[in-house]
């Protein structure tokens, strides 16, 4: 993932989009009927559970603020304890940390506590407490959040003097009544664990924890944990419970960037024994308690496939073949029985396999040319078929859109006009070339960019604003425009897939596919005018099932919202749910035909290639349909993104709508909707019953429906 997302995420420049657009009250119906022409009898493809999936990477402490249930930041001690007031230490590199971690901080007098480099009990230091009889000193971290009534338990590894005496403390609020103490038993001169558990007396989003000593000699702390008792394998309740709702196929993971900079070995195992370290990819400091185990252990909470990167930045190929070993071997081979002595005797049966990630990508660590990077990716893929031959291998492309959009092509030294399909810039049709057999799919990655154009002259130019990529520009946008663009993505990489397959005949008959590993919308809100452009995302996704089988979405946890002590679905998460649920694996997306065509795209990005429109010709309506297996129900997604009720009229060739079925409707009371913690939910899912289909569906304005209606006289 590169880094302009954690750029964009935060921008202000949404604020340049027209978004002015009130449903308050909904409007008149359209005079004239929109009209949907339905091929029931031209069945595409079925729908593949893996189009719903969904990308998570150790991006700073994304995994440890939204996943994993660890409350203390930095317990294994990789940065020295210094006073509160002390200046916290900058970054190694040029990229800015992405997440702050709370510090540790003396209790007592600082000189007291020192980084000892000898016996540490992991990484390279162990803080030492030098005691003086009565006085209190100790270590305090600061900043974290507890729900009254709620029970909390952890552990700490101590070494010290027998004449020590030691405390550990939950503090929520002031006074002897805010706080509650469990004493640790006598300690020994080598690291032993000490349980403890609390129960929080009020809720407090500023609660401390510490570790307090008196006596005399010193105290060694090792490493220390707490969470809430009711995590499950470690992971948040409350996240595993929300995203189970998205019925996801599968999680891409370790994820993006950080894979460069990864190394599986030193993930595996203990996880206090883990040593924490420096992520060179985010310049972040990285607990490792979240290594392969514990991905595999969340996808099988999510009830998802692994979706598994390689290292092919600063990683090897022999490295790759024995991750494939690890994950899938069986416990009678060498890493097999590294991975039952770790806890896990049954082999993980990864399926999916991605070599590197965005390797065409100078921000990648690793980074070579692309004739390099082919021998390499060939090699990778030799050693991880030897390991195990029935994974499905996966190729890290990019095709010329994505080539010129992100300006790695200019910085590459191709001008534009070389920047055309099979040129020496399109790092996917160099794969369909030279590493032919080593693939069964290629990726494609997608970033759009809320409330910007680009503009190819400017990106020649090299003109940018800010961080951003050269060639954008704000842009003034009708609502209708802003909800189709990241469509048209979409719809360009398909077109530029199909160009392969007349120049490459061989990729239909083997099978080749195409995965949108990480796609995003960026720099625009989670609400209802984001979820319109995310429905019609997967509508024209959907419109490709023959070629485009997987498709993970940026971030995973992007589809909720969540504190240190709640989550839940936001409207982004609420649109994938819907889908899930009601337009699912297995159905047979059908063409829809109309009359009303969507306006041109205004730009070429792809020298030969004219851009088409995204969207069905129901303009201003977006509608995708499909059959269920047994060809008894048709399956409509349809999205209105105008401010006034539609009305939308089926003529179905090769069968008859039969009365009575159901629908969806997802809405609120405007585009600035959205559903936040700790308020009422703004926009809802509701079922609606449909008595009467003699005439058209009335559309309400801004929403996003999904209908299921009843067929009779459609061929098996």
């Amino acid at each position: 993932m590169r880094i302009q997302w954690s750029i964009l995420a935060s921008t202000a420049l949404l604020s340049m989009c027209v978004a002015a657009c009130s449903t308050a009250a909904e409007a008149t119906p359209a005079a004239r009927p929109l009209v949907a022409q339905i091929e029931l009898d031209r069945p595409a493809r079925p729908v593949s559970r893996y189009e719903y999936g969904m990308f998570i990477e150790n991006l700073g402490q994304l995994v440890y603020r939204s996943l994993w249930a660890q409350m203390l930041d930095d317990r294994k001690f990789f940065a020295p304890i210094r006073p509160a007031a002390t200046r916290p230490v900058k970054p190694v590199s040029g990229f800015a940390r992405v997440f702050v971690l709370r510090r540790w901080h003396p209790i007592g007098a600082p000189m007291a506590v020192t980084m000892d480099p000898r016996r540490p009990f992991v990484g390279a230091h162990s803080p030492r407490i030098a005691l003086a009889g009565d006085l209190v000193r100790g270590i305090r971290q600061r900043g974290l959040a507890v729900l009254g009534g709620k029970r909390y338990t952890g552990y700490i590894y101590l070494r010290g003097s027998p004449d020590a005496h030691v405390q550990v403390r939950l503090r929520w609020g002031p006074g002897h009544n805010g706080a509650s103490s469990v004493r640790i038993g006598a300690l020994a001169g080598h690291y032993r664990r000490y349980p403890f558990a609390f129960t929080a007396g009020a809720n407090s989003g500023a609660a401390s924890f510490s570790v307090r000593a008196r006596g005399r000699g010193s105290v060694h702390i090792g490493i220390v944990s707490l969470m809430p008792a009711d995590n499950i394998d470690g992971f948040r309740r409350d996240s595993i419970d929300v995203l189970r709702q998205l019925h996801s196929g599968f999680w891409r993971l370790p994820g993006g960037n950080f894979v460069s900079d990864f190394n599986w070995y030193d993930s595996v195992g203990n996880r206090d024994k883990r040593a924490p370290y420096l992520d060179h990819a985010w310049n972040s400091v990285q607990s490792n308690d979240v290594g392969l185990d514990e991905f595999m252990t969340l996808c099988r909470l999510l009830r998802v496939a692994p979706y598994v990167t390689v290292n092919a930045g600063f990683g090897d190929a022999h490295s790759a073949a024995a991750e494939v070993k690890y994950l899938n071997a069986p416990a009678s081979t060498r890493l097999g029985a590294l991975r039952a002595r770790n806890g896990h005797p049954r082999p993980y049966h990864v399926k999916f396999w991605n070599i590197g990630n965005e390797p065409y990508g100078p921000w990648e660590l690793g980074h070579t040319s692309l004739q390099d990077y082919l021998w390499k990716n060939n090699e990778f893929a030799r050693a991880m078929l030897r390991a195990d031959p029935h994974i499905v291998l996966l190729a890290s492309g990019a095709m010329p859109d994505e080539m010129t959009i992100e300006g790695i092509a200019r910085k590459l030294g191709h001008r534009s006009d070389q920047i055309a399909l099979c040129s020496k810039a399109d790092w996917t049709c160099a794969y369909l070339k030279h590493s032919w057999g080593y693939f069964r799919g290629i990726t494609e990655h997608w970033y759009a960019r809320a409330g910007m154009r680009f503009e190819l002259a400017r990106a020649q130019a090299g003109l940018r604003i800010d961080h951003m990529e050269p060639g954008y520009v704000p842009v003034h946008e009708s609502v209708l425009q802003w909800v189709r663009a990241p469509a048209q993505r979409v719809r360009l990489k398909a077109q530029e897939w199909q160009a392969y397959e007349r120049r490459f005949p061989a990729m239909r008959r083997a099978g080749i596919f195409m995965s949108i590993d990480e796609y995003a919308y960026t720099g625009a809100p989670a609400n209802l005018k984001l979820a319109l452009a995310y429905a019609m995302v997967l509508n024209e996704m959907l419109r490709h099932t023959d070629f485009l089988r997987m498709a993970a979405f940026t971030m995973g946890v992007s589809t909720m919202n969540y504190t240190r002590t709640r989550a839940a679905l936001n409207t982004t998460g609420l649109v994938f749910k819907l889908y899930g649920e009601h337009f699912g694996a297995g159905l047979l997306p059908v063409p829809v035909g109309g009359d009303s065509p969507p306006p041109p795209p205004h730009q070429q990005l792809v020298p030969g290639i004219q851009p088409q429109s995204a969207g069905s010709p129901t303009y201003p309506l977006d509608v995708e349909a499909a059959l269920t297996p047994d060809r008894r129900h048709l399956v409509l997604a349809v999205v209105n993104a105008t401010a006034r009720a539609q009305r939308l009229a089926l003529r179905l060739h090769g069968g008859h709508l039969l009365t009575g079925g159901h629908y969806w409707e997802m809405r609120g009371p405007g585009l600035q909707a959205a559903n936040r913690i700790g308020h009422r939910p703004q926009v809802r899912v509701r079922e609606r019953r449909i008595t009467d289909l003699s005439g058209p569906l009335r559309i309400a304005p801004i929403s996003i429906d999904i209908y299921r209606l009843t067929l009779a006289g459609v061929a098996p």
